[in-house]
């Protein structure tokens, strides 16, 4: 799966680098009536901006690499920019000197013909020059939107963009809802500083298991989390269970971290619910996709059954009867008609625990 993600993360950087260099191609060579001289016909325009769009996207995609599975993810956000716009160049400078010398190496050895003594001096021409501006220009604007990205997610960016959004519309959705076990408890002995450092440092686990299960993040509240799918999309694979279970093994593996830093293992509850909402932008200073619906009403409150149940996670009985039950790894124990707190009527609560626990 991650390597699927990542295979999709490359593909978008060299699709966007491509099309970054077709547009510097054509403004400095298309518009002039004669094509340059290393160029034999216009075909050769589109080979080097799909050549320059595959070196480039791979060196994209190669900095974003090591900057995530290092100490740069941690640091301040200009820092991770400026580290990766350095690798581009030095990358891009580096691939151009070496076929540089490859290319002065088959002058020496009568080996080259006009194209190759006319690409020898590129590196010394305006059009060099103008390329290395033009790839800082790329390179900010292109981590620009990926920062965008992760702060209200790719597929609400796209959204918003596209404005799908703008005028509400009905839509099924399937939301998680995870809450901190006993975190007043947590704060409290903790204080707001420590604190704020443990749920960070729980839901950066979070992160590799939502994409795995092709979820969002809805929103952030304190110490829980609204992951949410589209309904279709997460009842498949047993998505909506994975995540906690998957997220419950990560903080589990952390365990000698967490003690040492906090003094115990975090534990979360969860609770899924699905339902029409409607989806809509609101905001104008501060744009975000919000859901409208007694589904997250309803959720919030099944959510609070956990502790008097003595059960880590429960799902709605309008879940349960939407999910293919012929091949999950997981136990879904009917735990009766509950009357939740605020409603009128009673639903159907089960509990979810794992088939072959770990």
């Amino acid at each position: 799966m991650r390597a699927r993600i990542q295979a999709k993360k490359l593909a978008f950087a060299i699709f966007g680098w491509t099309a970054a260099m077709a547009a510097f191609v054509f403004f400095r060579y298309a518009q002039t009536p004669e094509l340059p001289q290393w160029a034999i016909g216009s075909a050769d325009l589109a080979t080097l901006s799909i050549y320059m769009g595959i070196i480039f996207g791979s060196l994209h995609w190669m900095s974003n690499l090591i900057a995530n599975f290092s100490a740069i993810n941690r640091l301040p956000y200009v820092f991770s920019v400026l580290f990766k716009g350095l690798f581009l160049l030095l990358g891009a400078t580096t691939l151009a000197y070496i076929t540089q010398y490859l290319n002065m190496w088959a002058i020496e050895n009568h080996m080259t013909t006009l194209r190759q003594m006319l690409t020898a001096h590129i590196l010394y021409s305006p059009a060099f020059q103008a390329l290395i501006v033009y790839l800082v220009v790329v390179r900010v604007g292109l981590a620009f939107i990926e920062q965008m990205a992760l702060l209200v997610g790719p597929r609400v960016l796209l959204n918003i963009g596209l404005g799908k959004y703008h005028k509400p519309r009905y839509e099924q959705r399937l939301f998680l809802y995870l809450d901190m076990v006993a975190s007043t408890t947590h704060a409290e002995s903790l204080g707001d500083y420590r604190f704020s450092r443990l749920i960070q440092d729980s839901f950066s686990l979070l992160a590799d298991t939502v994409t795995n299960n092709e979820a969002e993040i809805y929103r952030y509240m304190g110490d829980a989390v609204l992951i949410h799918w589209p309904l279709k999309d997460g009842i498949k694979q047993d998505r909506c269970f994975n995540i906690y279970h998957e997220f419950s093994q990560q903080l589990s593996w952390q365990r000698r971290y967490f003690e040492e830093q906090y003094g115990f293992v975090p534990k979360f509850k969860a609770a899924a619910h699905c339902g029409q909402v409607v989806a809509a932008v609101v905001g104008v200073q501060k744009q975000e996709i919000s859901f409208f619906s007694d589904v997250l009403n309803t959720l919030a409150r099944l959510q609070d059954q956990c502790n008097p149940l003595g059960q880590r996670m429960l799902i709605s009985g309008s879940l349960k009867s939407r999910l293919d039950y012929s091949d999950t790894q997981y136990n879904l124990n009917n735990l009766g008609p509950i009357k939740l707190k605020g409603k009128q009527h009673s639903i159907e609560v089960f509990g979810v625990t794992p088939k072959n626990p770990a």
